[in-house]
């Protein structure tokens, strides 16, 4: 036994900073926040946003929890940005001590495994799913299981009623399997929540980590009035599993003879509907404390991190040395933009995109877990929607441009409401022609940068540069060619890009002589039209 203890502990202390090697279950791991009501919080994330910035990818580098209540938990919460910051300071004192008491770290770690069972994943319908309600005729069941006892009592003395016993029997029987589709629903549930409650009540024994909820300790209680009922369900779990078939056969009988088990279901159903409140509340105290030790272990595995300064007056991103923490080795670049959006131009695979990307998820992980990859962060309390990935939606007969004009018009829409948001564009109206998409882009990112809103957006047409000097920090990314080669620093600079590199890559690629020759010549000549529609759109 202490050897098997030793060993747990081992692999804990080893593990800590370090990325989970298992697989995750996105569709058992979401469960809690889609039937979530998050209607109260800053912001919830949009599926598309979420799409846009690889969330599902994010999630699984940044979870380092150790119960399956912990990820869901941790997910939810990644796609909710609370308004409220009261807490930050007592978390950061949690995730400290973390960091710093490896025998108390470990020592709660030990006690979160125990819920790592696939089961626990079925937790969150005890309090979020309806239950199922007992038919009407249920009390024919407690009449039934009445008369199974006084049979039995009168056996003894009037032998005769074996033949009522064995019909009485035969009818439980047909209950007894009728329920085993109704058991089996809780099974994986109930028990979970006997394991929930009491590791809940262990870790809040804690002074540090009882500040998270002063008042769990109530709800432990309230869920430990069906405590005795709910046992029956831990023991059904194990007698499947673990017992001797004979032992399992006798305590079928039983149950059969007594309508044991859809008695007991219901019973404990309808008090656990109005325990529904207290269950969360424990739910949500244990993610709270896996989801601190995610995070300090995720800071233990960096090389570079910082705690964000949060502020609510100004719209302002400075970010020094920030970087996409998804990209190996990724190069940090420093950003400082106050009260005003960014333009970013440059080619294909230099770095744009990424970037965008990166300051989405670092304000995510700012504003939710109060940690950003950056050497040092300001970032405003501010709301994110994007438009990165857009795609043809063949089913519903849409054309990438509808699609990309319905994701924008959304976007036009939540610029105006009032409530400052940072809106993330890659290649805005690339669907359409050259003369439109920057007419179309320029009236329409102005409209965006207005009201507080800040804009990061990438393009081609460096002629938009020209057109939003005025509402826009310019910079850019630029690669080296040579004669033969292409190579990228991915390091943003100030100014917009003033060099196309297109055709001059297809030359490196050795494309025909005579079709770079043309394509130069046919470069010239757009460039004197697009030209000239970018100064009468600026005149």
């Amino acid at each position: 036994m202490f050897n098997f203890r030793k060993k747990k502990n081992d692999k804990l202390k080893v593990s800590f900073g370090k990325i989970k090697d298992v697989p995750a279950d996105f569709e058992m791991i979401e469960k809690y926040f889609r039937n979530k009501d998050n209607s109260e919080a800053f912001q919830t994330l949009s599926d598309k946003t979420c799409d846009d910035l690889d969330f599902d990818e994010l999630f699984c580098f940044l979870d380092r929890t150790n119960s399956r209540i912990g990820q869901q938990y941790l997910y939810n919460r990644l796609r909710t940005i609370t308004s409220s910051g009261e807490e930050t300071g007592r978390n950061e004192e949690i995730i400290l001590r973390f960091k710093q008491d490896e025998v108390f770290r470990v020592k709660i770690q030990r006690e979160l495994t125990q819920l790592n069972d696939f089961k626990a994943y079925y937790l969150p319908s005890l309090f979020q799913d309806e239950h199922i309600s007992p038919p009407k005729y249920f009390f024919i069941f407690k009449l039934l299981s009445f008369i199974s006892i006084l049979l039995l009592v009168l056996l003894p003395f009037y032998p005769q009623i074996v033949i009522a016993l064995i019909v009485v029997f035969v009818i439980n029987l047909g209950i007894h399997f009728w329920n085993k589709k109704n058991l089996f629903k809780y099974l994986q549930s109930i028990p979970q929540l006997l394991r929930l409650n009491h590791i809940a009540a262990s870790i809040h024994k804690d002074s540090l980590l009882s500040k998270i909820n002063p008042n769990l300790i109530q709800s432990i209680k309230i869920i430990n009035q069906v405590k005795n009922r709910m046992l029956f369900f831990q023991l059904e779990g194990k007698l499947q599993g673990d017992l001797a078939v004979i032992f399992w056969s006798t305590f079928e009988l039983v149950k059969t003879f007594f309508l044991l088990e859809p008695i007991l279901l219901f019973g404990v159903l309808k008090r656990l509907n109005t325990k529904r409140k207290e269950i969360e509340d424990v739910f949500a105290y244990v993610g709270e404390v896996d989801m601190l030790i995610s995070v300090a272990s995720l800071r233990n595995g960096c090389d570079t991190f910082c705690i964000p300064e949060i502020g609510n007056k100004e719209t302002k991103i400075v970010a020094k040395e920030i970087y996409h923490p998804l990209i190996q080795n990724c190069v940090t670049n420093t950003i400082s933009v106050v009260n005003k959006s960014v333009l970013l131009t440059g080619s294909n695979m230099s770095g744009k995109t990424t970037f965008i990307r990166s300051i989405g998820l670092n304000l995510i992980t700012g504003l939710i877990i109060n940690t950003c990859f950056a050497k040092a962060i300001m970032l405003p309390m501010i709301r994110i929607y994007s438009a990165i990935r857009i795609s043809d939606d063949l089913l519903n007969n849409k054309s990438y441009y509808f699609e990309e004009v319905l994701t924008i018009k959304a976007m036009l829409e939540k610029s105006r409401n009032g409530k400052p948001s940072l809106f993330l564009l890659d290649e805005i109206f690339k669907g359409t022609n050259t003369v439109e998409r920057i007419a179309g882009g320029k009236a329409t990112l102005s409209y965006l940068s207005k009201n507080d809103n800040i804009v990061f957006v990438s393009t081609h047409d460096i002629e938009l540069g020209d057109m939003l000097v005025d509402e826009f920090e310019l910079y850019h990314f630029s690669e080296i060619i040579d004669e033969k080669s292409l190579d990228f620093d991915f390091k943003l600079k100030e100014g917009k890009l003033k060099n196309r590199n297109a055709i001059k890559i297809l030359e490196i690629n050795d494309y025909p002589e005579s079709v770079i020759r043309e394509a130069n010549e046919i470069s010239k000549q757009l460039d004197k039209h697009v030209g000239k529609v970018g100064s009468s759109l600026l005149d």
